[in-house]
């Protein structure tokens, strides 16, 4: 592999970790870990320790708790706040760690990058799965969610194998988020506007007769 091409797969690796830990962690991890293990791929010295079977295991069993737990309209948007705290730092160690044995100059920046990649795709997802939420039926959601995965799988699959793709695809990624997130935002505001003027009328007193 000439220096350009590993540079790119580096590149995309890293990324692609940041912006799939985003979305989905555990699906994340478990399937590095796997890919390791089996010698599908050579993981970065600071990502060999994902390829332990315990490793393995548990973010396997994290994964299922999550797939079950996104399901179910309400829950899955508590799920997903309390992996705000989990998700993004989560993605910038990882897409550190990706790089390898590089200057702390290096490893930091892919850090900040791989950060902001999990950053942005946590908010989109997070904040999509409020929105969809307010539909009564539960199929948008076991939709959104199954298709979620299918994209975390997919996309480190092509930051693998085709890295320059990846790359392109994950810009466009990028320039979709911009464009979405405020009117996720504003759809949000809309729906505790809603909720506080539904709970506003519950306790208003009922006036009392003339």
């Amino acid at each position: 592999m000439n220096p350009l091409t590993s540079i790119t797969s580096t590149i995309a690796l890293s990324m692609g970790l940041g912006w799939a830990s985003g979305i989905n962690l555990y699906a994340t991890i478990a399937m590095l870990g796997f890919m390791g293990y089996t010698g599908n791929m050579t993981l970065p010295p600071d990502l060999q320790v994902l390829a332990n079977p315990m490793i393995i295991m548990a973010a396997g069993g994290m994964y299922v708790i999550e797939f079950i737990t996104d399901k179910i309209p309400g829950v899955d948007t508590g799920w997903d706040t309390i992996h705000t705290f989990i998700r993004i730092p989560a993605g910038a160690m990882l897409a550190a760690a990706a790089v390898g044995n590089v200057s702390p100059a290096v490893s930091i920046a892919a850090g900040i990058v791989g950060g902001g990649l999990a950053a942005g795709s946590h908010a989109t997802k997070a904040g999509s799965r409020v929105i969809i939420n307010t539909s009564p039926e539960p199929f948008s959601n076991w939709a959104a969610s199954i298709g979620e995965d299918v994209i975390v799988f997919a996309g480190l699959w092509t930051s693998l194998h085709h890295p320059i793709l990846f790359l392109a695809l994950l810009v466009l990624f990028i320039l979709f988020a911009v464009w979405l997130l405020p009117r996720i935002w504003r759809g949000i505001k809309k729906i505790f506007a809603w909720l506080g003027r539904l709970f506003s009328r519950q306790d208003t007193p009922p006036a009392s007769p003339p």
